[in-house]
């Protein structure tokens, strides 16, 4: 996918024609294959920001009561990052990991060239569950490898003073580093923010930077005017004008390169969720659970998939139940690019 140029620190951040200013991409509700009675809030891609560094897919399951039950999928090309808030959930994968999702503890899976995998709430009824989904788009020396999946449940902590503190669930974040295999220069943080205490976040300037509300609300001090990505859909929609947008569970700010540090404050106290890294090597096609490069290397997933292919292994303990591959658009599939 093509990203936006990488702007000096004087014009950080994304650039419209009265100069550069943040954008804000609001969560829609999407439908989810394998899924009954839940509610999908979907982030990232989007058409004006396909992308934060190798980030490529931001999914929010609830807050909610309910029954979960995605049956075996695939995937190419990613990694599936599970980072629960509430609820447990069984992940079962073709490598043979059976293992039960819960608040604190990172499960990455890498899908490599293909794997499978599914995901059950714990019970056989309604449960409270709200998780994150995140996928890491694998670069060109990994995503052709094998398979993989690893847990990890003591994270490290980096202090940010006066009480506010970032569990590193993903690379590096001001020095500290999470145990989790990364393939690409990147971020993925939980900051945690007490009431009335602003933070500063030290960050890369090369990198790209966005911040998405998990619980509470947050402001974030971008230095700019933000935005709205849906402004050409939603023509009455005004942006933010001054150096603060705010972000809650219902959205992401996109803050752009060339900053050095964040600062953000919470008012009744917030958790949030930094993304960011190095901008990504490469275009990439998403389409349905596959991120590729070409067209064809989708239109060959899915038929291996579809065939049944030894590539996508076989779930641990799950029988012929698999979700259908969905029909292909009547058009080619090429790369997203940013406005």
């Amino acid at each position: 996918m093509t990203r936006l140029d990488v702007a000096p620190p004087a014009s950080e951040g994304p650039l419209g024609c009265d100069g550069p200013r943040a954008l804000v991409v609001a969560a829609r509700d999407v439908p989810l294959g394998g899924v009954r009675g839940m509610e999908v809030h979907r982030t990232l891609p989007h058409r004006s920001l396909p992308m934060v560094g190798a980030w490529c897919f931001l999914d929010r399951f609830g807050p909610q009561d309910t029954l979960m039950r995605v049956e075996p999928h695939p995937h190419i090309g990613l990694q599936t990052v599970t980072w629960p808030i509430v609820g447990e959930v069984r992940h079962r994968d073709a490598v043979g990991s059976d293992v039960v999702v819960r608040p604190g503890a990172l499960n990455l899976m890498t899908s490599g060239a293909g794997i499978s995998h599914s995901e059950y709430s714990v019970g056989e009824g309604p449960i409270p569950l709200d998780a994150l989904q995140l996928w890491v788009a694998l670069p060109e020396d990994r995503r052709h490898g094998a398979p993989a999946f690893e847990r990890h449940e003591d994270l490290p902590i980096l202090d940010l003073g006066d009480g506010a503190d970032a569990v590193v669930v993903m690379g590096d974040l001001g020095g500290v580093r999470s145990p989790a295999t990364v393939h690409t220069p990147i971020v993925g943080a939980e900051l945690r923010l007490p009431a009335g205490v602003k933070v500063r976040i030290p960050l890369h300037p090369a990198w790209e930077y966005a911040v998405y509300g998990m619980t509470g609300a947050a402001v974030v001090e971008t230095g700019m005017d933000a935005v709205d990505a849906d402004a050409a859909r939603r023509p009455t929609s005004a942006s933010e004008a001054g150096p603060t947008a705010s972000v809650d569970h219902t959205r992401l700010v996109y803050v752009g390169t060339g900053r050095d540090h964040l600062e953000l404050r919470s008012d009744e106290g917030a958790r949030v969720f930094l993304l960011g890294g190095e901008p990504f090597e490469a275009d990439i096609v998403m389409w349905w659970n596959f991120v590729g490069r070409s067209h064809d290397e989708i239109v060959e997933a899915r038929e291996a998939w579809e065939a049944r292919s030894a590539r996508f292994g076989t779930v641990i303990d799950h029988g012929p139940e698999r979700i259908p591959a969905p029909p292909l658009p009547g058009v080619r599939l090429t790369p997203r690019t940013r406005r």
